[in-house]
């Protein structure tokens, strides 16, 4: 939709650009006022002039020519004398009439009237305007009796509006001045008249009033109001009994359904005349039970989509801007479920006259030969008479160089006094057309009528259309050329047309410049100048994008835009091709429009425009605002059975968010009352769900809606449906039996909730026995709970039991069998023959003998391992470490214990687990953990550091893990890139916990690791870095260079020569010419370098003769700087290390090269006498 509204915005504004452009192409030949010429109407009234007689009377007629015209009337064919009327005056200078009709009676100045201005040239003549009152007449008074109809038939209510000038508009409103419903069963014809297909018992009403409004007065007229009451049988002959005899009485049925009837138009088929141009509108409307359909065909072929529409529920159809293309049958057809009927309506298309080549002014040289050319069509063909000075020719006087043949006159060597206004009149049964054209013979040259120096500004890729109005006569020949010297021609690119319009068909950058106008005839030529200048077009380079939003957020369109840099664009934003709402809440950016809080009422489509001064560029989008749906309306029962049911709804709005699913809620009356629970889910498209349902139980249904957005409201309760009691269907769920005690056994259920007891008295039979040893069943009936306790059972053995539901009306089906145990208690023996199997140092393996079933009691989870740590093999004081337990579940019979210390005494014991817990320890066992490696140094440190040597200090491993056999040292270098030295590796005794190192290299940093080591191997190392001391006599050789006399003596000697480089520039510049430079230029004569000349845009001179005059080939700004683009050579550039060299007494030794890469000596362009002090500060 918003791409079909965008595209429709760029038709309009192509075609309002093609009218433009086309009034540049076509514009007639008009002759300046300054010079004689016949007059020519500019302004008239219409032909029909229908008159408000509250108001004046206003008969337009303008016109020009030379010398002024002068105006008068006739109305019916006779001279309208207006001096005798002293209501009717003429303004001045003008033909147009103001008649006073106040007091007057407005049918008095009814008529046709027709306007002549005339000077010595000729008479131009206006269209005949027929003047006829606006009339309203009143509805005459009439006594409508109340109609009483039979509930199905048809009806009629006529209108029948007073007739008026012009006719009236037709509606039908109540008392209270509210529109009448209508729909495909009750409209209005074209008539006025109001059709009911068919009646129901809700179209009784007493105020049927139908209404005129006519709009040339603006009053409205309204008939008195109908009454009408629809009955049933029974009714009507109770109502009609006191005027009918018995036989007379209507029978006992409703009017039936019957197939469709044509109401209007009558009969089988009809026929219509409508005029080439107008508008047709073809009407059906049939009356029947059910009502019927009205669908159109035409015969001959398809409907114009863009000419064609459908009105009053399809019962009109409309076809505008007829053509002869369109005349035919047209078949409209009504259908309901009983039949179809058609009725055909044959189009025939005539046609007033019009203009196939309406005459234009003709514009003559004495002895020039020309024509004036009439042709109109129409349908009959329409008949051509030509006047002369509004005489018919035939009466006029004779001009030799005058041919007249039918609907053409030709002049041939016409002379000065053959000017005059000819009028070609077309007209057949359907009307007529009216035209005046002047014939002027003058001897004029060439004159310009465009503006000079106009400024045209197009966008590029466009038409430009560059004006060169002129006038002459003989009509003078235009010829165009660019910047004064290149001729335009017409060919792919450019069209000249006859009024001298120059076109370039797509506008280019290069385009831009000055263009002339040249206008020839024998008796001289005239030219002119215009300018043409071609801009980048608007373009909106990001377009907002399609928005679905939820009420009350927020949301942005963006439209980016790009322009040519020297148009300023203005953005405007539209909401359905209207503006914007006057509301805070619509916010616009510089690139975007912003709404906040949205609302219902914002949604639609939005068009973003970017207009300048020569363009525009738009773009449409569509904001879709969406919520939660309406709750669902009108639930019904249907289908009521039993265990089931059907519930219908009608969906409320789904707020654009189309509803994904129905969500079906029951609360029950009986035993939840207030509770309301989800039921069943339905698919968004359907509006029925067949519910299951559980007796005993006092339904009431509501629907949820669901979206996108969410759950709606939920809907009004439907009424309330009871279900009979029954036997329940099923028997508890989750039954279970496990034993609390040793000696009992617990059988546990979940219960039917109150849907699924189906019934009052809700009980539950509970039956177990023991699994092999019992051979019937023990049962008990218990009240609604959820477990039953057996006492007296054996430890732990197998039973089978069921839990079957039982209600008033019976027992619900046998129960599954479920086994269990009864209780358990705590193991009585201890597992045997344990003993471990040491893997590594920290890891051991224990193993043992299993518990016999009878001595676990219980269902075997598994066993439990406790161990703990003695103490250290290298110590022999006990350790007190915290007691760590493993669980092995299942019937494991070994398991490994992980993160045992090297070189250490555990002890460990096992024992049985089952569902009572623990059973007693087994003799505790011990073993012992192999060394392992040591872990790493307490500390490393550094002490003595000096410029060869250190000393470094350690403390022991605080896990040995075994016997210390040593330690190993390893270092190395790291430079000041972080690139290590070689490593140099050192053993050293376990009673060793200090170390000295020597011949190392001074101030140099040192890596050094350290890590101890048992008979396993090596444990982690530590490691940490140390910088050996500076030397002293290396350290006081590094001085500031800045703070030696040899350096500042070598820059004050660099300072002097720059100082004397420069004094010598700027002798050189002040004389002039006197250095290589110069020669060079002269030799090279860039032409880059050379000054402009005003006039003609070369190059200029070199000049010697005076002083502070600038160096040849410079351009001195203003402000007397340099720019750097204004020159390629600099000083700077050489200040700065150009290519140049100085020798040793500082002259310059450096090659003028003549290619342009700024390695020539150029110093400052000041106008003042320049100062080795100011050129110095510049370096500095």
């Amino acid at each position: 939709m918003p791409a079909m509204e965008g595209s429709r915005k760029r038709e309009l504004c192509r075609g309002v650009l093609f009218a433009l452009l086309w009034g540049h192409m076509i514009t007639a030949l008009e002759v300046p006022l300054d010079l004689a010429q016949p007059p020519t109407i500019t302004h008239q009234s219409p032909k029909n002039y229908i008159i408000d007689p509250r108001e004046n009377i206003v008969l337009q007629c303008e016109a020009k020519g030379k010398p002024h015209p002068s105006f008068s009337w006739t109305r019916n064919g006779t001279h309208f004398d207006i001096d005798k009327d002293p209501k009717v005056t003429m303004r001045p200078r003008s033909g147009t009439l103001v008649i006073d009709i106040s007091g007057e009676k407005a049918e008095a100045y009814e008529g046709v009237y027709q306007c002549m201005a005339r000077n010595e040239h000729g008479t131009a003549i206006s269209n005949n305007i027929v003047i006829r009152q606006s009339r309203s007449p009143l509805w005459s008074k009439e006594n409508i009796a109340p109609i009483v109809v039979q509930e199905g038939v048809s009806l009629v209510l006529r209108c029948r509006p007073p007739a008026g000038l012009p006719p009236p508009v037709i509606f039908w409103m109540d008392n209270n001045f509210q529109k009448l419903p209508q729909d495909g069963r009750v409209s209005q014809a074209m008539n006025g008249d109001l059709y009911f297909a068919n009646v129901r018992r809700q179209d009784s009403r007493n105020d049927y009033i139908c209404y005129a409004r006519f709009p040339h007065t603006q009053t409205i007229q309204q008939k008195q109001p109908v009454t009408v009451r629809v009955l049933n049988m029974d009714a009507i002959n109770e109502t009609m009994a006191p005027f009918f005899n018995d036989t007379d009485f209507f029978g006992d049925s409703p009017a039936g359904e019957r197939p469709p009837t044509f109401l209007l138009p009558p009969g089988a088929s009809t026929s219509k005349v409508v005029l080439r141009g107008e508008v047709l509108e073809l009407e059906c409307i049939a009356e029947g039970l059910p009502t019927p359909r009205i669908s159109w065909h035409r015969e001959s072929g398809s409907f114009n989509n863009k000419r064609t529409s459908f009105k009053n529920f399809h019962k009109t159809l409309k076809i505008v801007d007829i053509t002869e293309g369109d005349a035919g049958d047209y078949r409209c057809q009504a259908e309901n479920s009983l039949g179809t009927l058609e009725h055909v309506i044959t189009v025939t298309v005539k046609a007033a006259p019009y203009w196939i080549k309406a005459p234009k002014n003709l514009i003559l040289s004495p002895k020039e030969t020309g024509a004036l050319s009439c042709q109109a069509g129409g349908d009959p063909k329409p008949e051509i008479t030509w006047l002369m000075n509004g005489i018919p020719i035939e009466n006029s006087h004779v001009d030799p160089s005058r041919k007249l043949e039918g609907d053409r006159i030709t002049f041939t060597d016409i002379q000065v006094g053959s000017s005059a206004v000819y009028q070609c009149n077309a007209s057949n049964e359907y009307g007529y057309l009216l035209a005046n054209s002047l014939v002027n013979v003058l001897a004029e040259p060439p004159r310009v009528l465009t503006p000079p120096n106009k400024l045209y500004q197009v966008i590029a890729g466009a038409r430009a259309l560059l004006d060169c109005a002129v006038f002459g006569s003989p009509i003078p020949v235009i010829t165009w050329f660019k910047d004064g010297h290149v001729s335009v021609t017409a060919g792919d690119q450019h069209s000249i047309y006859e009024n001298g319009t120059l076109e370039l068909q797509a506008a280019h950058s290069s385009h831009s410049g000055r263009y002339t106008c040249i206008a020839v005839n024998v008796l001289g030529s005239r030219e002119n100048q215009v300018f043409l200048e071609v801009k980048e077009p608007t373009r909106i380079l990001k377009h907002p994008e399609l928005k679905v939003v939820q009420r009350s957020r927020a949301v942005m369109f963006e439209c980016k835009v790009t322009h040519d840099p020297t148009l300023t664009p203005t953005t405007t934003w539209l909401k359905d091709d209207g503006g914007l709402p006057d509301d805070e809440r619509f916010v616009i950016g510089p690139e975007s429009l912003t709404i906040q809080d949205v609302t219902e009422a914002d949604e639609g489509s939005y068009t973003c425009i970017v207009n300048t001064t020569l363009d525009q560029d738009s773009t449409v989008t569509r904001l879709t605002v969406v919520e939660q749906p309406d709750p669902p309306m009108d639930l019904e029962l249907t289908d009521q059975k039993k265990r089931s049911i059907q519930l219908t709804w009608i969906p409320g709005d789904d707020h654009n968010s189309p509803i994904k699913k129905f969500v079906v809620q029951y609360e029950d009356a009986l035993h939840h009352p207030g509770v309301w629970k989800n039921l069943t889910e339905v698919p968004g498209s359907k509006t029925t769900a067949h519910l299951k349902l559980s007796p005993y139980v006092h339904y009431t249904f509501r629907v949820l809606a669901a979206n996108a957005v969410g759950f709606s409201p939920p809907s009004l309760p439907s009424q309330q449906y009871r279900t009979d009691p029954a036997a329940p269907d099923e028997n508890p769920s989750m039954v279970e039996a496990a034993g609390a005690e040793h000696n009992n056994l617990v059988i546990s259920w979940k219960p039917l909730t109150n849907l699924q007891s189906n019934g009052p008295g809700l009980q539950y039979k509970v039956s177990w026995m023991q699994q092999d040893v019992d051979k019937d069943w023990t049962s008990v009936t218990v009240a609604n709970v959820s477990k039953f306790v057996v006492s007296g059972t054996p430890t732990f053995v197998p039973y089978e039991v069921k839990v079957q539901a039982v209600n008033d009306y019976g027992s619900a089906p046998e129960p599954e069998v479920v086994l269990g145990y009864s209780g358990e208690d705590l193991p009585l023996a201890a597992p045997g023959r344990i003993q471990a199997a040491v893997q590594n140092s920290s890891l051991a393996e224990v193993h043992w003998e299993a518990v016999s079933s009878q001595m676990v009691r219980g269902r075997l989870k598994g066993y439990k391992v406790y161990y703990w740590k003695e103490r250290s093999l290298l110590e022999h004081t006990p350790q007190h470490e915290e007691q760590r337990i493993l669980t092995f579940n299942g019937n494991r019979t070994h398991g490994k214990l992980p993160g045992l210390h090297p070189f250490s005494l555990y002890t460990f014991n096992v024992r049985v687990l089952n569902g009572k817990g623990e059973g007693p320890a087994s003799p505790s066992q011990q073993f012992e953990t192999p060394e392992g490696v040591p872990g790493p140094l307490a500390f490393l440190r550094f002490t003595n550091i000096n410029l060869d040597s250190l000393t470094l200090e350690w403390s022991p491993p605080l896990q040995r893990n075994g016997h210390l056999l040593g330690y190993t040292l390893k270092y190395q270098t790291i430079n000041n890139t972080s690139e290590l030295g070689p490593l140099v590796e050192v053993s050293l005794p376990a009673n060793e916990t200090n170390f000295t190192l020597q011949n190392l290299k001074y101030s140099t940093r040192y890596k050094f690791y350290i890590n101890a080591r048992t008979k396993q191997g090596a444990g982690p190392a530590i490691t940490d870095e140390a910088v050996t001391v500076m030397d002293e006599a290396m350290a006081s050789r590094q001085v500031d260079i800045a703070t030696q006399g040899w350096f500042i003596g070598l820059m004050c000697a660099i300072a002097l020569l720059i100082l004397v480089l420069l004094i010598v520039c700027f002798i050189k510049r002040n004389k002039g010419g006197k250095y290589p430079v110069k020669e060079k230029e002269d030799a090279h004569a860039d032409p880059e370098i050379q000054p402009m000349k005003d006039d003609d845009g070369t190059f200029g001179e070199y000049s010697d003769t005076e002083d502070h005059k600038p160096l040849k080939g410079s351009l001195t700004p203003p402000n007397g700087t340099i720019r750097k683009e204004d020159s390629d050579d600099s000083l700077v550039d050489y200040g700065e290390g150009g290519d140049g060299q100085f020798n040793e007494d500082g002259s310059f030794i450096g090659q003028y090269s003549g290619k342009r890469e700024r390695d020539v000596v150029e110093c400052d362009r000041s106008s003042e006498a320049p100062s080795p002090v100011n050129a110095m500060n510049s370096f500095v």
